[in-house]
């Protein structure tokens, strides 16, 4: 049985341990501040003693495509040569850094971003297929605004091989491996599902067909990258809508199916995420982010990406009835992970509401019963990853790995209320808004916590 501090193999590739920072949005455009950015919200853990990072969706197209303001592009092959500065401070300290590779899709601000539209007019909304009547019925409703370009056959080979020629231009630049946005509503989860694809070609129709995608994808990346570590978000949309609203989604034993069959197309680890049919909650649980709303200096950035006040306020209302639906739940993804791991050898990682170090021992399968005994759980996964914790405590593996005899289980500062999560719809940083965690961090940062694994 694992530790977190035992080091593991994804496809060739050694990682120091089983920590991994998960991506999120580092809203660092593609500026000239891009890199120092990205070192600034990266290196940070991997200070810590993080063993993984996973850099946040990055978009392998030069237009559209970005599910939210400021996500940086990889499509132009000088920019991407100049993150060769970030990946060598990573390596620095012994870490191991993978870059996430997405296109949005109908989730691309083209959908539902209103200023955004207005100054991008010849912006296509590329779509699997037309969209389903309840995407429809938002839009006539004026809600959201849909006029997709469904994409040809070739088309999709096209994008196939973006993203290939996307992770060649990473490997060049010293990234460790390719992570793609397989789930979170992003265009390869509108293949995947058969809620999105009602394709009559090669990419849709069936299970397998609309796994094509992804194995032509890996096909494009192998030929410019061969021996690259590739790993991939897997899908389960079970907090779907109940019926009769929706009633095509992917099951978890359908997200436990399409695990296996990325194993046996030549994926190197798969990560199982519960994720939704539309962009909502599901895939960041927990509290109403209040403070978030309720921030006047962002209200005019709200209404600019909203379309208006009125709309803000009903998008707001609908975060409010999600947050219940949505509840924080400790390690969400564990039993669609564990049903995954049963079924497939590759490295299966797992995220979503892990918050304790007592967690992560027993989700790796290194915790003994409560009772004394030297008995243990069979793991659910092979590594642990967080996001909107490093939010709030960027050298959060300081903490967690190896902690000192007095604090055996210790548990994240993160209070998941979200809101770090809403003004990043404007543009704004990812960072902890929420004035007691700070505080607390700010104590733990005076106490050296943080630098204690730097001192040893």
């Amino acid at each position: 049985m694992a530790t977190l501090e035992d080091p593991i193999e994804i496809g060739g590739l050694t990682v120091p341990n089983r920590l991994y920072r998960a991506p999120l949005l580092e809203c660092a455009g593609n500026g000239p501040d891009t890199v120092e950015t990205l070192i600034d919200d990266l290196e940070p853990a991997a200070e810590s003693g993080v063993g993984l990072i996973c850099q946040g969706a990055t978009i392998v197209r030069g237009e559209g495509g970005c599910a939210a303001p400021g996500m940086t592009r990889v499509h132009d092959p000088d920019f991407v040569a100049q993150l060769s500065r970030l990946t060598d401070r990573i390596h620095d300290h012994g870490s191991r850094i993978v870059v996430q590779l997405e296109h949005g899709g109908l989730r691309s601000m083209e959908t539902w971003h209103a200023e955004y539209r207005r100054e991008h007019p010849e912006l296509e909304q590329l779509a699997v297929s037309n969209p389903p009547w309840q995407l429809r019925a938002l839009d006539r409703i004026g809600f959201l605004e849909y006029d997709p370009h469904v994409l040809t056959t070739d088309e999709v080979y096209d994008l196939a091989a973006d993203f290939g020629r996307a992770a060649a231009r990473a490997v060049e630049a010293g990234y460790d491996g390719i992570h793609l946005a397989g789930a979170n509503m992003g265009i390869v989860q509108q293949f995947l599902s058969p809620f999105y694809n009602r394709r009559d070609d090669e990419f849709g129709g069936s299970p397998a067909a609309r796994l094509e995608f992804l194995a032509v994808v890996h096909d494009e990346i192998r030929e410019r990258a061969e021996d690259i570590p590739l790993l991939t978000k897997v899908p389960a949309e079970t907090p779907a809508p109940p019926s009769p609203l929706v009633r095509r989604n992917l099951s978890l034993a359908d997200g436990v199916e399409i695990a296996r069959r990325l194993e046996e197309i030549g994926y190197d680890a798969v990560v199982p995420v519960q994720t939704s049919v539309v962009w909502d909650m599901s895939i960041i649980r927990g509290e109403y982010p209040e403070r978030a709303w309720d921030n006047e200096a962002l209200r005019e950035a709200y209404d600019a990406a909203f379309g208006g006040s009125t709309r803000r306020r009903l998008v707001s209302l609908a975060n409010r009835v999600q947050s219940f639906q949505y509840d924080f739940e400790p390690a969400w993804n564990e039993d669609f992970c564990r049903r995954v791991r049963e079924r497939v050898s590759i490295p299966v990682l797992a995220e979503g509401g892990i918050r304790k170090r007592g967690e992560m021992d027993r989700l790796l399968g290194s915790s003994e019963e409560s009772d004394g005994s030297d008995r243990r759980e069979e793991p659910a996964c092979d590594m642990v990853g967080m996001a909107r914790p490093f939010y709030a405590e960027p050298r959060l593996g300081a903490r967690l790995l190896e902690p000192e005899s007095g604090d055996e289980t210790p548990q994240v500062l993160c209070e998941s209320c979200n809101n770090c999560t809403v003004p990043q719809v404007t543009g704004a940083p990812g960072i902890c808004r929420t004035p007691n965690v700070v505080r607390k961090r700010g104590e733990l940062e005076r106490e050296g916590v943080y630098d204690r694994l730097e001192s040893e």
